[in-house]
Parts: C-alpha cells; sequence; structure tokens
C-alpha cells in the first residue's frame, strides 16, 4: 500500500483548526482562561503540539500555559453529588430480592434479568424529563407504542417495570445515573470559562443536556468531524445516509450521481490510504492481519492500531503475532470470567458442588495457583490421580482422605481442601458479603490468595473481591450456595482486567476507543456486516419501537454512533487496511454496509474498488515457504538393547502379535494410556468380578460333587453378593450384571459336575508363573484356574489350564482358529505342561470348554521358541513394524502415535 500522507499530518489539519480557534480567543502564552473538552487523553498531546506551534512567538515567552484539557468523565469527579452513591452491586442484590418475591419470574434467571433490569433503569433516569410521570401513564405509552389493543399482559409488564424503577429510586442514596446528572448539572451550573468540545460522534441525551445548559452560561464551541471532513470520505457518508447500499435501482443511480460529482471536482482518490481484503476463513483474515502489521513494523511505523470488530479473530491475529515475537497492547482488556485467575475459582467452587467429582478435583490441583508454596504439588497430584484411577474411585473428598491415610505427600493437601469445604458449607444461607469473607477464607486455607498475589491479574482480582465485599456490607439479602455462585459468575463477566504491562507500537482498541486519534496505519479487524455494526441483543423488555417512543437508546442510534466512529477514524487517518471474511462455516458474508458503500462509491468514480491484491501475493509467498512435512512412513522403531525387559507377559506376547509397534509403544516405552475411573460398572468389571465369584467359590468348595445342588446354588449366590457388595451399593446398574450371572450360575455348577465326572478336579487358581525361555526371555502371567485328574497329584503329567471369558463362543472359537494369533491357551498349557487347555465361556446361559482345534503341545513349544526368537531379534536391532490389522487397531489406543491413517 503507498502512503501519500502520513496520519500525522493529515490529523495535524484538524488539530491546528481547535488551535487557531482557541488562539484567537486567548491571548497567548496564558490560555487557562479555556477549557478543551476531549474525547479521550490520546487527544491532548496532539492538540498541544498544534497550539504551541501555532502560537506567535513574537513576545519570546519561555513558555506556554495550556488550556484546562480534560475527558468529561474525569471532569465530572470534580463536582461531587448531594448525597452518597450506592454501588451497583448493592443495587443489583436488592433488585434480585424484589424479584425473587415475585411468582412471575420463579423460573428464570434472575441475576441476568437484574442486569437487564438495571441498564434499562439507569436509561430511564437519564430520560425522565421526557418519560411519564405514574405507572398507568407509562404502561399506555408502552402499549400505544406497540400499537396494540388493551393487553393485560402488556400493562403488568409496563407497571412492574415503572414501579421497580420508582423502589429503586425510593432510598436516599444516589444510583450512579441520578449522581452522574447531579454532576453534570453542578459543572454547568459552574460555568465561567469558553468552553471548546472534541466530537466524533452523537452525544447521550444527558451529555446534550449539560452541554446545553453550560452554553447558556459560558461560551461553548464544538468541533465536530462530521462537520470537518471533506473530500471523499466525507462525501461518500453524506451517501450513506441519503441512500441504502443493499437495495438497486434508485440508490444505484444516486452512486453514479455522486461518483461523476467526484471526478468532476477532482476529489484525489483513496487507493494509497484504505484498502480492503477479502478472506476465504477466520485463519486467513487472521493471518493476513498479522502479515500486514508485520510488513508495517517493517517499514518503520511505530503506531499501529488494530480496531477489533470481531474478537475470534483477533485472538487468533494475537497468537500469530506473539509467535513472531510481537506483543499486543491491548487497550480493551478481557473480562475476568475469561481469564485463567477466574479459572482457578470457577475449578474450586465446581469441585465443592460436585462432592469432589474426580474429574473437578484433579482440575483443581492441576492449577498452578492452589498450594502455590508447595513444593511437592504437582509429584501428589501425580500420585492422587495414579490411586483414584486404580482403585477406581469416582468422587467424595472423604472417600480420597480414607485412600490416602497411608501417603504422606496427599495427607496435608486433602486436610487443606476438607477445612476449606467446611468454610463453604453449601447447606446454609448467607449474605453475599458473608460468601465472599467465606470464600477469601477458604482461598488462604488452599493458598490459592497467595499464588493469585503473584500475579498481576490474580492481584486485580482479589482487589475485585474486596471490593464487593465492602461494598455489600450493608446488603442484608440471604442467599443459597448456587445463587451466589451465580451471582459471582456474572460480576466476573463484567468486570475488565487491563495488562498495563505491556510497551508495543500494536495496540488493539475499538472504535469509540480512537476517536480524534491518528495513527500511523490503522487495521479494521472483522468487518463484515455481522460485526459493523455490532447490534447488541434487544433484551427481554421493550423493543425498538418502544424504546424510541419513550426516548431511549436504539440499536439505530448505537449503529450511527459506529458508523460516525468510523468516518472520524477514516479521516483523521491515512493508511487503512480493512478485513473481513467472506465466507464463514460454508456461508457467505457480506462486507460492512458502511464500508460497502463507500468501496462501490469509489469504484464506480474510479474504477478501483480497493482491493488489497499486494497482500495475497505475500501470503501466497509464506504458504510456498512454508516447512514442507514429508509424507509419514509406516514406522518400524528399533530399540536399544537396555531397553528390552527381559520378562514378557501374556498381555504383551498377545500385543505383539497382534502389532509389534503396539508392543513397542504399550510395553518398551510403557505408554499405556492411565485407567479411567469407573463411574459405572462395564464387561471387563463384570468379567472381574465372575473370575473373583469362582475363584472364592472353589476355594470353599474345590468339589460339588456329594454336595445337594441347591446347597452348591446358594453357596455360589452368597459368594457372588458378597463380591458384588461394593458396586451395588455405589451403582444401581449393577444389580442388572448380578442378574446376568444368575441366569449362568445354575448351568455354571452343571458344567462343574459334568467336569467332574469326567474325572477333573479342580486344584488352583490366579496362580503366577515364570518360565525361563531360551535368549534369556522370561514369560510370566497368572493363570484362572488348573484342574488335574482324579488321584494325580499337581506335578502329574494329566492338567488342564483354564481361562474364563465373558465373551460370546463364536468369538472365542475364532480366537483359536488360526494357530499363533492368541498364545494365552497355548502359553499356560507350556508353563505347567498341561495336554489340556480351553476356555470357558460364560457369556450366554449355556457354560461351554473351547479348546484350540491343534494339537496343545507342538503350539505350545512352538509359542514358547517364537517369542524367544523374536525377542533375540528385537535386542539385536530388529525394527517393530506397525501391520496391525483393522480390527486390532480399531480399538488401539496407540494410533495416533503410529499415525496410521497417514501412511495407510
Amino acid at each position: 500500500m503507498e502512503h501519500s500522507d502520513s496520519s500525522s499530518s493529515q490529523a495535524a489539519i484538524f488539530f491546528d483548526a481547535v488551535a487557531r480557534r482557541i488562539l484567537a480567543r486567548h491571548a497567548p502564552p496564558d490560555l487557562r482562561g479555556a477549557t478543551v473538552l476531549l474525547p479521550n487523553f490520546h487527544a491532548a498531546q496532539p492538540l498541544a503540539q498544534s497550539l504551541a506551534r501555532l502560537t506567535p512567538r513574537q513576545n519570546h515567552s519561555p513558555a506556554l500555559l495550556l488550556p484546562k484539557m480534560v475527558t468529561l468523565e474525569d471532569w465530572m469527579q470534580e463536582a461531587a453529588p448531594e448525597s452518597s452513591v450506592v454501588p451497583d452491586s448493592r443495587r443489583n442484590a436488592l433488585l434480585y430480592q424484589h424479584l425473587r418475591r415475585h411468582p412471575w419470574f420463579s423460573q428464570t434467571d434472575l441475576w441476568s434479568m437484574t442486569q437487564e433490569l438495571l441498564s434499562l433503569f439507569d436509561e430511564l433516569t437519564q430520560t425522565l424529563e421526557a418519560l411519564p410521570r405514574d405507572a398507568a401513564e407509562f404502561a399506555q405509552a408502552v402499549q400505544r407504542a406497540y400499537q396494540a389493543r388493551q393487553n393485560d399482559t402488556l400493562q403488568l409488564e409496563a407497571r412492574l417495570v415503572f414501579e421497580l424503577w420508582h423502589a429503586m429510586q425510593s432510598g436516599a442514596e444516589l444510583d450512579e445515573a441520578r449522581a452522574r446528572q447531579q454532576r453534570l448539572a453542578k459543572l454547568a451550573r459552574q460555568a465561567g470559562s469558553p468552553l471548546y468540545v472534541l466530537r466524533a460522534s452523537a452525544w447521550g441525551a444527558p451529555e446534550q443536556l449539560f452541554l446545553n445548559e453550560y452554553a447558556a452560561r459560558a461560551e461553548v464551541e464544538v468541533f465536530d468531524l462530521r462537520e470537518m471532513g471533506a473530500g471523499f470520505i466525507a462525501r461518500a457518508f453524506s451517501s450513506l445516509l441519503s441512500s441504502n447500499p443493499r437495495n438497486e435501482g434508485e440508490p444505484a443511480g444516486a452512486l453514479r450521481g455522486d461518483a461523476a460529482l467526484l471526478r468532476a471536482q477532482d476529489v484525489p482518490p483513496l487507493g494509497g490510504k484504505l484498502r480492503f481484503f477479502a478472506a476465504a476463513s477466520l485463519e486467513q483474515e487472521a493471518r493476513a492481519a498479522a502479515m500486514q502489521v508485520r510488513r508495517w513494523l517493517n517499514e518503520g511505523k511505530r503506531e499501529i492500531a488494530v480496531v477489533v470488530q470481531d474478537r475470534e479473530v483477533a485472538r487468533r491475529m494475537r497468537a500469530l503475532l506473539e509467535r513472531a515475537e510481537i506483543l499486543v497492547c491491548d487497550e480493551a482488556g478481557w473480562t475476568f470470567a475469561t481469564l485463567s485467575v477466574s479459572t482457578v475459582l470457577d475449578r474450586w467452587l465446581t469441585a465443592l458442588q460436585s462432592g469432589f467429582y474426580h474429574h473437578d478435583l484433579l482440575d483443581l490441583l492441576k492449577s498452578p495457583f492452589i498450594f502455590s508454596g508447595m513444593e511437592t504439588r504437582k509429584a501428589a497430584v501425580y500420585h492422587l490421580e495414579q490411586l483414584l484411577r486404580k482403585q477406581g474411585i469416582s468422587g467424595g473428598l472423604e472417600n480420597f482422605i480414607q485412600l490416602a491415610e497411608h501417603e504422606p505427600t496427599l495427607r496435608e493437601p486433602l486436610g487443606r481442601l476438607r477445612q476449606a469445604a467446611a468454610l463453604l458449607d453449601q447447606h446454609k444461607r448467607r449474605t453475599l458479603a458473608e460468601w465472599l469473607d467465606a470464600l477469601s477464607a477458604s482461598l488462604a486455607v488452599l493458598d490459592i490468595d497467595t499464588g493469585l498475589q503473584k500475579d498481576d491479574a490474580g492481584a486485580q482480582l482479589l482487589h475485585a473481591l474486596d471490593g464487593w465485599r465492602a461494598e455489600l456490607a450493608g446488603d442484608e439479602g440471604r442467599y443459597r450456595f448456587g445463587e451466589w455462585r451465580r451471582w459471582l459468575a456474572q460480576q466476573l463477566d463484567t468486570q475488565t482486567y487491563l495488562d498495563t504491562g505491556v510497551e508495543s507500537p500494536v495496540r488493539f482498541t475499538h472504535l469509540a476507543g480512537a476517536r480524534w486519534r491518528a495513527f500511523d496505519a490503522v487495521l479494521l479487524l472483522g468487518c463484515d456486516a455481522a460485526h459493523l455494526p455490532r447490534s447488541s441483543d434487544g433484551g427481554r423488555w421493550f423493543n425498538d419501537a418502544v424504546r424510541g417512543s419513550l426516548g431511549l437508546p436504539t440499536r439505530a442510534m448505537e449503529a450511527a454512533r459506529q458508523r460516525d466512529d468510523l468516518r472520524a477514524l477514516l479521516t483523521l487517518n491515512g493508511c487503512v487496511l480493512a478485513t473481513w471474511q467472506k465466507d464463514r462455516d460454508g456461508e457467505k458474508r457480506l462486507l460492512s454496509p458502511f464500508l460497502e458503500m463507500l468501496r462501490d462509491l469509489h469504484d464506480l468514480a474510479y474504477g478501483d474498488n480497493l482491493e488489497d491484491t499486494e497482500l495475497q501475493h505475500y501470503l501466497a509467498a509464506e504458504e510456498a515457504h512454508a516447512a514442507d512435512v514429508p509424507q509419514s512412513s509406516r514406522p518400524a522403531p528399533a530399540v536399544e538393547r537396555e531397553l528390552v525387559a527381559g520378562a514378557v507377559s501374556i498381555s504383551a506376547y498377545n500385543s505383539l502379535v497382534a502389532c509389534p509397534y503396539q508392543f513397542y509403544a504399550r510395553h518398551l516405552l510403557r505408554l499405556n494410556e492411565l485407567d479411567e475411573v469407573q463411574e459405572g460398572i462395564e464387561k471387563r468389571d463384570y468379567g472381574e468380578h465372575v473370575h473373583d465369584i469362582l475363584h472364592r467359590f472353589h476355594q470353599r468348595y474345590p468339589q460339588v460333587s456329594g454336595h445337594p445342588a441347591p446347597e452348591m446354588e446358594s453357596a455360589l449366590r452368597g459368594v457372588s453378593e458378597e463380591v458384588f457388595a461394593g458396586l451395588l451399593a455405589r451403582d444401581f446398574a449393577a444389580r442388572a450384571w448380578l442378574a446376568r450371572w444368575y441366569k449362568v450360575l445354575p448351568r455354571y455348577l452343571e458344567w462343574q459336575s459334568n467336569n467332574e465326572k469326567e474325572g477333573w478336579r479342580y486344584a488352583e487358581a490366579e496362580s503366577t508363573f515364570a518360565v525361563e525361555l531360551d535368549n534369556d526371555v522370561r514369560l510370566r502371567g497368572r493363570i484362572d484356574r488348573m484342574d488335574v485328574k482324579a488321584g494325580e497329584d499337581t506335578h502329574g503329567r494329566e492338567k488342564r489350564v483354564l481361562d474364563y471369558k465373558t465373551q460370546g463362543a463364536h468369538r472365542l472359537t475364532a480366537m483359536l482358529r488360526e494357530p499363533g494369533e492368541d498364545v494365552q491357551l497355548a502359553c499356560y498349557a507350556f508353563a505347567h505342561g498341561a495336554q489340556e487347555a480351553a476356555f470357558v465361556g460364560l457369556d450366554g446361559n449355556e457354560p461351554k470348554s473351547i479348546a484350540p482345534p491343534h494339537d496343545l503341545t507342538q503350539l505350545a513349544e512352538l509359542n514358547a521358541a517364537r517369542l524367544a526368537q523374536v525377542m533375540g531379534r528385537v535386542r539385536n536391532g530388529a525394527g517393530l513394524p506397525a501391520n496391525g490389522v483393522d480390527a486390532v487397531c480399531m480399538h488401539c489406543e496407540m494410533r495416533g502415535l503410529c499415525r496410521k491413517g497417514e501412511w495407510s
């Protein structure tokens, strides 16, 4: 983008006009007899520079005494109101108590309604002179504005608003809106010096009333950029006011007429001052914006404003700039609700309210702000997480404390959590100040306050909490824990944090914050029709027609203010890029109507639609120079000999057969996912409990023959209830799994009886083993059960190993169909010298023994030899390729690590 004039010299024209007027009426060097009302303090320096430059030097005065330069908000603080001002937090609480008593709102989010009503009340207060004076007249005015017939609901709503408004004004204390009116009135009555006003857009009713009253007592001169501007920008916005840019026909003809007039008057085009960039996506808009800022910085520009319309794009753009080591000064700030310092409060209260559900507790403990002075915090949190997942405890602080009874590193933090939880007793009803006191005390117990004090945003948050507690000390309303928590969340969403520690040439601001300001370059970010003009939600109370008839601000007035602020920005700045998204989430987007009119008029007048094509080339070049990441290939890592363990479990061997890479990741690198805490019983839990039931039962009754069948069934039911007791206590769904087992139970006893008739006797269960193989490989595991023939001891040759399964018989048969695919039974048989092995399927009503269809002795020897050979090759550097079939990969947690989707 070429720059014909710098923004500072362009803005100097307007500041010089103000300076000349002041100097013409006040003899320098003493200009203290004048007062200049600024839109912001950024305008003070360029005005002072213009005054100094244009002051005649014939007197050779060593110093120029500047006029008083002040914003209206700061000036008002010099005029104290007639009585004390009630803070908004107390008004909020008082109105909430009024609404809580009203049956209409029993199912409503009262805190959000309270906030909305208070804003409406302030607007009513500001237009007091024009409003009806009683509830009936007010209701009639509302009904006329709606153009509705007699409507009881509408009348009740209008009366309610009016009466609540008057109730809130009935106290001796002033609300902020009335205090502001008193301050402005007092300033107007004290008028004595000429007043010069710098304005870019329309004022609200109270401010305009102040100006009128001031003008009745002293001279007032307004410098309005809407009237001072000339050239293309002024003509374009005049066209905008007189036509609708989205209509066809006559407005297009009017634009052509304006374009012809611009050419006839030799008005210079904007090609070197303003450009548009239409992005295809959010990411492209953010990248283009970041690229343009970097280009401007390389050109030596040191005052760059990013006027943000779309905060989502701004967040992404900021991340891209920080990646390039360019910091951003954000004048708009962020609400506390979006900051990490508030997240720790939310996590603490969520954990408390959920009864210390394990996910909520771990989220809290992983915050860097809690137990900030505890050096072993991270290790303690990791240890606690391991314990919770291993023991399967899903919630309950007392359960966690009992679990960590013999863990010294966990006793202190869990004990302090118990102490802090007692301070915030959820069963009590307290005032808001009392809840804040309890919160503050709990933060001290958890050492969160110390952590927050070390962070600038955290310190501001603690200051805000202390401020609300002091403001609400006189409020006597009592609230439940949930009500208070919703109030706190709303308060955090209304308070803004400004990071004053960042010094940067790049600053985020908004249209209103850019009034009468000139920059080296301006980036208008997110200028689609959805964001410019920005329209707020109308809320529950009154549509725009009603608001307009009552003299309240409307969306059209806000849009006009944004239009005028945009006009002022373009008038003062000579290097502007406007970006917008022409497509978003597959939907077409329109450019802001304010800018669309300007672009179309420029195109008609000069044949230039102001599109920035140069930036598109820079982005394409950046993409071309991006790192070329090679296509992923099937991994087959080799492992250092020292990492290969000598002992291999049965499950590890099965993993090796299923997919060598899975074995590598799970069992050599030990990247197994942490077990999830089971909040409800699953089939895996059911299988484990069935194993435990049969183990206990056969320990008591190695042989069922010779015992009456009803006695055995009763005994097995008793053991089943004993094993399921813990699950039944915490999960009602466990009863369904127990009922499922009860259906299998009688048939299992019949199966066991037939097993004994064939001469087999129960010998042992849940016994571990370790067998030495070739190449220093040790095979280890644990069998579910081993039987022997009647009359033989456990070292005899007539042995059979059994493995209980709660899978279907068809699935088990498929597992054994291919020799060597499932190694479990073959390895059990090898380790114990068993001649028979079988899965015992317990999934259906009829237990079944499913044996391998191959010679077991040979199968066992081959599996043992294969393991020894493969592990020997792995020790010698053989690769472990990712070659699992789809059925294996479907449930493999290492799929993201091997990246099968990229090379398969």
